[in-house]
């Protein structure tokens, strides 16, 4: 497969490109796919496909309906290579594992890594799982079913079972003799792991490192001193960021008892980094973080609805202040006019310090040893723009309704706003976390609430405080 793929040749008579210059699959490129399946063309089909690279596949197999990937998956037949499948949303790949035959899918799923291949499983309800798994060999069965067995967002789920350890005994040039003579070795790997009788983890020879070293040295002489190892329970999340600190490309990964059961590499983490990047990004916005384009309607609005009814509970809130002060906004209508200025700007204010707070948690760059600094920092932040806003705000107001008391009002009660905003859009999200939740689930309903009640409370309050002077 090519890394890079914008067009093919599949016949000498004629080019097609593959992608548009927006990056969608061609409308020309689809058609001459769609009726080389309508035509049951096998030759025209392998021709156009099995060129591209798995990522161009996947993208085309989405453009295609539910039928026509199907039918392209049987045409080609063993041709097909199953790693597309890693590059579609959730939905549309368990649809097809569905659609076509347990054995037409585990003879795929053989001939992919062993990460590769759980990333494909790990979705499937358990009995289709199964009736796929039956179909594989024993040995290739149980490795998959082991991995299987962590949990989710594991280094366990993302590692793959595939790599190369010898014994301490063995020099460089029997290491070297071996990967040469060996055939069945992982696609790709980037170190020999050392490792004892059983199979404790001893330490590991970068391939540049191993390839310098002279023929009679022993494997430990030239192991790496220092070793980066991931426990197969540790959270995903935890392994990306390790990855980033250390700047890695592989790491061995280990069960409880310290024995190698396999190796994270950088293809995996980078997977990793862009899910939980756009799981956050969904919960900022109270959207389930599982959610793909190619959901239903009914899925999407289930999954949507709880966060929306929880903020119109909160929404009450802020109307029950309103209430409040009812006398106060029918003797001035500006009232009415301005109050939603002065909510929307906390709001805003409210939203891009909870996006930094969550975003540094989230990283564990925001912790208790310098919550403090930054709490004190953002209230400041708030302060300063509340008070140039409000300035402009008051003057505004003042000129429209003729009335330099108003003005006065809006300033001060926006400045009030904004000084909440900068508190509460960091403490929300640094309490979330202390109870061991997740800050982005949660944090956007909650400021919000915050900021319109603070925002509407203060601009009535003093409206009514001026009122009763006047």
């Amino acid at each position: 497969m090519r890394e890079d793929q914008d067009s093919i040749d599949p016949r000498a008579e004629d080019t097609l490109t593959v992608r548009e210059e927006d990056g969608a699959i061609s409308d020309a490129f689809r058609g001459a796919v769609q009726a080389a399946i309508e035509a049951r063309d096998v030759d025209r089909l392998k021709a156009l496909t099995i060129p591209l690279h798995e990522a161009d596949m996947g993208d085309l197999l989405e453009a295609l309906d539910a039928d026509e990937r199907r039918r392209l998956i049987e045409l080609l037949g063993p041709d097909f290579d199953f790693t597309a499948l890693t590059e579609l949303d959730e939905t549309v790949r368990v649809q097809i594992l569905h659609a076509i035959s347990p054995r037409i899918a585990a003879r795929g799923i053989s001939a992919l890594d062993s990460d590769d291949a759980v990333y494909i499983l790990e979705d499937l309800d358990e009995d289709h799982k199964a009736a796929i798994l039956e179909h594989l060999p024993a040995p290739e069965r149980v490795a998959l079913l082991r991995s299987l067995d962590y949990p989710e967002e594991s280094a366990g789920r993302r590692m793959q079972t595939e790599f190369i350890a010898v014994p301490p005994f063995w020099t460089v040039g029997r290491t070297i003799d071996y990967l040469r003579e060996t055939a069945d070795l992982p696609d790709t790997f980037y170190e020999v792991f050392v490792v004892d009788p059983g199979y404790r983890l001893i330490g590991a020879v970068a391939l540049d490192r191993l390839l310098r070293a002279k023929r009679p040295v022993l494997m430990t002489a030239v192991k790496k001193d220092q070793l980066h190892v991931v426990k197969a329970s540790e959270d995903q999340e935890e392994v990306a960021r390790m990855f980033e600190h250390y700047n890695l490309v592989s790491a061995p990964v280990v069960d409880d008892a310290g024995r190698l059961v396999g190796v994270v590499t950088i293809d995996d983490v980078v997977d990793v980094i862009q899910e939980e990047a756009d799981e956050d990004l969904r919960a900022l916005a109270g959207v389930g973080s599982d959610e793909e384009l190619s959901d239903t309607v009914g899925y999407i609005s289930r999954s949507r609805l709880p966060w929306l009814v929880v903020n119109l509970g909160t929404a009450f809130i802020s109307a029950s202040i309103i209430a409040l002060f009812e006398n106060t906004i029918e003797k001035m209508v500006a009232l009415a006019v301005l109050m939603p200025i002065v909510a929307s700007m906390g709001g805003n204010a409210g939203n891009q310090t909870m996006t930094v707070a969550v975003r540094a948690l989230a990283t564990k760059d925001l912790g208790s040893h310098n919550a403090r600094r930054v709490v004190s920092r953002e209230v400041l932040v708030g302060l300063i723009n509340g008070l140039v806003l409000a300035t402009a705000l008051g003057a505004i107001a003042a000129f429209w309704f003729s009335s330099a008391q108003l003005g006065a009002v809006i300033s001060s009660a926006l400045v009030l706003n904004m000084l909440a905003a900068g508190l509460f859009g960091i403490l929300i999200p640094l309490a979330i976390s202390r109870l061991k939740l997740d800050p982005a689930v949660a944090s956007g309903v909650f400021v919000t609430m915050v900021t319109d009640a603070v925002g509407f409370f203060a601009f009535l309050g003093l409206a009514t405080w001026w009122f009763s002077l006047t």
